[in-house]
């Protein structure tokens, strides 16, 4: 998200976005062929890959990039800025995604984590809260729910939510690799249009104007961000707990507010590093041993 952030000015959101999924995607695709996994086949095969593209690569990473645009790095993973009045109920409900996967995982596809994995998602929710603590200011004067980078995180965290429950369903029809390069290709080709719509700087002659750091910090986003988390997330979201593997994703905040204050100058307070503990002990508890409770 650091990288991401660094670039927007420069290249526009939506640019981010595309270039952040279309390489990647073909890099994904053509390692899975040179493994000699299928290519999907049939409408079912297809349309369920067209389906996850649009929730999980369009509407994600395009909710994701207009949020980053609004909001500092770190703080922008976790979205905070809030009425006051709303505080604590908003705040859970922007940082459920681990929330929302295991209330669809169990409705869907049974699964249970037990009373210990349970009070680990809550904790995980705790420790965010913590971590957001610099960003209670609010102006309700100046508030608008479009303009805002929190309502944009809470549909990103939302779309990967049903994303992460999606992929069982795809991976019926497709093998699961190869259907993330396909839904990375799929769902950026429309955000590249609308990056053109939108007339981004990269595809109005800024793109010749980046520095190698800038290229650098895309090429990162691609290869990275991109190509290798999701051909290991999505891979593993076939097999095993997804709870316990979106619980991890509790870890983004915690490294983003990190890297932010590394490299963006954006401050990391004594109650973050608690709340970076607090997540710390939650993922420890999603992923506790069902046999030792």
């Amino acid at each position: 998200m650091v990288a991401m952030k660094e670039v927007l000015p420069k290249t526009g959101p939506f640019f981010v976005s595309s270039f952040r999924l279309v390489p990647s995607g073909v890099l994904l695709v053509a390692f899975a062929a040179s493994r000699g996994r299928p290519l999907p086949s049939g409408l079912a095969g297809w349309l369920s890959i067209s389906l996850f593209a649009l929730v999980d690569a369009t509407c994600f990473q395009g909710f994701l990039a207009e949020g980053l645009e609004r909001t500092s790095a770190g703080l922008g993973s976790v979205c905070a800025i809030v009425p006051s009045y709303s505080f604590s109920i908003v705040i859970v409900i922007i940082d459920s995604q681990p929330l929302t996967v295991a209330v669809l995982a169990s409705l869907l596809f049974g699964e249970s984590i037990g009373f210990v994995g349970a009070a680990g998602l809550v904790l995980g929710v705790i420790g965010l809260l913590l971590l957001e603590v610099p960003a209670f200011a609010f102006d309700a004067s100046n508030f608008s729910l479009s303009g805002s980078g929190e309502w944009w995180m809470l549909l990103a965290a939302q779309s990967m939510a049903v994303g992460t429950v999606m992929v069982r369903w795809v991976s019926k029809y497709s093998d699961p690799v190869m259907a993330t390069g396909w839904h990375m290709i799929i769902g950026g080709l429309p955000l590249l249009a609308i990056s053109f719509l939108n007339h981004d700087p990269a595809l109005n002659g800024s793109f010749t104007e980046l520095t190698s750091n800038d290229l650098l910090a895309l090429l990162y986003t691609s290869i990275f961000g991109s190509a290798i988390s999701y051909g290991v997330y999505f891979y593993n979201a076939t097999r095993g707990s997804l709870t316990k593997l979106s619980s991890l994703t509790f870890l983004t905040p915690m490294f983003a507010s990190i890297f932010g204050f590394l490299y963006l100058g954006e401050t990391f307070s004594p109650v973050q590093l608690i709340g970076a503990l607090v997540t710390l002990a939650a993922i420890y508890m999603v992923n506790y041993k069902k046999g030792l409770e």
